[in-house]
């Protein structure tokens, strides 16, 4: 159920003591927190302009933060905090312009020009997951449009998608008798040949490649660096992104690298700390 901002900064208050105990530092030592946020983060002003994931509507979780935790507190949509962290550690590190794509439970992006996060007006830019890319879709995506790239490739659009393409076709698979099955059982039945899964993966290939040549023709990024939960499925899912990604993409635009991210769940952290020493 959705909680109160002040609950949720008064966790995360509780996290950074923690933190500093687990660390073995006094309090003292500690002057600044970084936050990763999900959602339309306006980072001038410490605000939460809208999160669907949340529930949240102009949040004040900065200031909120700073009240519980006494430091000075810095805050980026999640996405943007990883794409960052992935610039300073990770798989784009080196590189000056990249676009970070997050596929989990959600699907997140951060994109990274110059050497610096985009973040737009309100803090929106960078929301890959809500490109409208389904143009016949009559369920509403959390955040209340219909349609979006994550109601497709984020890890329950993936169980989504599954179960369309079952409903469509009688071809035999193991999906069909497993109940609540996962978008891991649909890449490892894939991986094994089952063709229904191998049709799903080719449906999220199609999606991403062409929301991501959409990208290109704007950003004309020298990589995509992808991580997140499904990014684990490894090259069956990179290689079906990028064949369907040639297929849309702008000629200049045509031979980007694609890069798997290496920092996990840490990729935030990283992000994170590096928007304090900034």
């Amino acid at each position: 159920a959705p909680r109160p901002a002040d609950d949720i900064a008064k966790d995360i208050a509780k996290s950074v003591e923690l933190a500093i105990e687990n660390a073995g530092v006094s309090k003292d030592e500690i002057n600044s927190v970084g936050i990763g946020a999900p959602g339309a983060v306006n980072a001038k002003d410490g605000v939460i302009e809208f999160s669907g994931n949340l529930d949240f509507e102009n949040a004040p979780l900065v200031e909120l933060v700073e009240k519980y935790t006494g430091k000075k507190t810095f805050i980026e949509n999640d996405a943007n905090a990883a794409a960052y962290g992935e610039l300073v550690a990770g798989a784009g590190r080196g590189a000056k312009d990249f676009v970070a794509i997050t596929l989990g439970t959600g699907v997140g992006g951060g994109i990274i020009l110059d050497g610096k996060i985009l973040t737009g007006t309100t803090g929106g830019a960078g929301e890959i997951g809500h490109m409208p890319v389904g143009l016949n879709e009559t369920e509403c995506c959390g955040c209340g449009n219909k349609g979006c790239l994550e109601q497709y490739a984020s890890a329950t659009g993936i169980v989504k998608v599954a179960k369309k393409i079952l409903s469509e076709c009688d071809t035999e698979t193991p999906l069909r008798n497993m109940e609540g099955f996962s978008a891991k059982d649909v890449m490892d039945l894939a991986k094994a040949g089952d063709q229904v899964a191998i049709d799903v993966i080719e449906q999220l290939g199609d999606y991403l490649g062409k929301a991501l040549a959409h990208i290109a023709c704007v950003v004309n990024p020298s990589a995509f660096v992808i991580g997140g939960g499904v990014s684990k499925a490894g090259d069956i899912l990179i290689n079906s992104i990028i064949e369907h990604y040639k297929k849309y993409a702008f000629h200049a635009s045509r031979e980007t690298e694609f890069k798997i991210a290496t920092l996990g769940n840490d990729a935030g952290i990283y992000g994170g700390a590096k928007l304090v020493l900034e």
